[in-house]
């Protein structure tokens, strides 16, 4: 019997919902990037504020997942799912609606917070309704399709900016956010995690240590790597990520429990995935510039162009669902 026919009404609701809310942030990952250089003239931005469009949103994404998972845990994953799906649409309006580069990487910040709220709820939401024998399956499931929105961003951003606007790639989230939080408050059963106290040192220094070296990473081109600035903020963010890691080793209930880090499948695939997004980010960014500036294409072009060298089929290859699939078929049945 298939994995779907074994999924209760409610199981299949949990994990469309839940794939919705991934699908629509990872999507604005790099939905932006084949529209840049179309923003840069219709807002008169620099190559610097360009990134921010982008960084605005990563990093506040990246600063508070593991805040807004404990927050989620403590108060309701349902109902910080459903805010954080609002918060989301709100801020997309927000986006679609600057007319300057600063109010457009206050609302890309924005949608970052909603993201980070959204992602981490979502993979609590699907352990909480799955059994253990089931959660791979949905996981797999969950993890494709996210997989495919991320690969999808450049083109679509693109057709959508050369069809219509640059304001329509941010337009098109608002009436999936406000379909999906009713069904969410509707259909997905409320559920929360261990109690346990929250862990506001392990937050801020967690936050602070993204942002410091996030800051010098991006800062190193304009200011100069060997600046002030650059060195001082790289070197702040790595001295309060050890001062993280230290507290999580003292902490009596951690953000981050220790002993996860002992085990190789759990440290490699966080270091695997670093690696591939901080690539895959860097990528997207430079060729959709190049090719627009370079060549003259239009916004699809550097979509479609930044997908091509990336075969669909890797990206299942090396997703839960691929795992998932080959270990039922063999290898035999992924898509060639």
């Amino acid at each position: 019997m298939s994995g779907t026919q074994r999924t209760t009404v409610e199981q299949r609701w949990v994990l469309g919902l839940t794939s919705i809310g991934s699908v629509v942030v990872a999507l604005d990952v790099l939905v932006v990037a084949a529209a840049l250089t179309t923003i840069r003239h219709d807002l008169g931005a620099t190559v610097e504020q360009l990134e921010w469009t982008m960084n605005a949103y990563s990093l506040s994404f990246a600063m508070l997942m593991l805040t807004a998972a404990a927050l989620g845990d403590r108060w309701g994953r349902r109902r910080t799912f459903a805010a954080g799906l609002a918060l989301f649409g709100v801020a997309s309006v927000g986006c679609a609606l600057a007319t300057s580069t600063t109010a457009l990487i206050a609302a890309r910040a924005v949608q970052g917070v909603g993201a980070a709220v959204v992602m981490p709820l979502a993979m609590g939401l699907l352990g909480a309704a799955f059994p253990p024998e089931r959660r791979g399956w949905a996981i797999g499931v969950f993890s494709g399709l996210t997989g495919l929105a991320v690969l999808s961003g450049p083109v679509i951003g693109g057709a959508v900016t050369e069809g219509l606007a640059w304001q329509w790639i941010f337009w098109i989230n608002v009436p999936v956010a406000a379909a999906a939080v009713p069904l969410v408050m509707r259909r997905i059963p409320e559920s929360t995690g261990p109690a346990r106290r929250l862990d506001p040192g392990g937050a801020v220094l967690s936050t602070l240590a993204v942002l410091g070296l996030v800051w010098g990473v991006v800062r190193g081109a304009e200011a100069g790597w060997g600046s002030a600035e650059v060195v001082g903020s790289l070197a702040l963010g790595g001295l309060l990520l050890v001062a993280f890691l230290i507290w999580q080793v003292q902490a009596p209930q951690p953000m981050v429990p220790p002993a996860f880090f002992r085990s190789r499948s759990f440290s490699a695939g966080n270091a695997a995935g670093f690696m591939l997004t901080a690539a895959l980010f860097g990528a997207v960014f430079f060729l959709a510039q190049f090719m627009q500036v370079a060549f003259g294409s239009g916004p699809c072009s550097p979509g479609c162009g930044c997908c091509r060298g990336r075969r669909p089929c890797s990206w299942w290859r090396r997703s839960p669902a691929g795992s998932w699939t080959a270990s039922v078929n063999g290898p035999s049945s992924w898509p060639a």
